[in-house]
């Protein structure tokens, strides 16, 4: 079962949306504003799953999701906004379990 979550957005909007709805049900979330906050955050408090976005500054979603890979093998959903079909099968390849769009 999981517990927590890493949620990964640049929009604070959707991180305080998705957070709300996520904790309402019974999650633990921590948010971070771009892949290189996650990145040194899920380090530090390990996450059951992480929801990431692909387009960040600093450190974008398919860079985070190849890091999160070389250390761990927790579920990784992309939630974005892009209607790729590319990026969708770049993501799903590098190991991501599922893209929500």
């Amino acid at each position: 079962m999981l517990h927590k979550i890493a949620l990964v957005d640049d929009d604070q909007n959707i991180l305080t949306s998705v957070s709300m709805a996520l904790e309402a049900e019974g999650y633990d979330v921590d948010t971070y504003p771009d892949g290189v906050a996650a990145l040194a955050g899920i380090g530090s408090h390990p996450v059951d799953l992480a929801v990431l976005d692909i387009k960040m500054p600093r450190m974008d979603g398919m860079e985070l999701l190849s890091e999160i890979r070389k250390k761990d093998a927790m579920p990784v959903i992309f939630l974005t906004s892009k209607d790729d079909e590319v990026d969708e099968l770049m993501g799903l390849r590098m190991g991501a379990d599922d893209y929500i769009k």
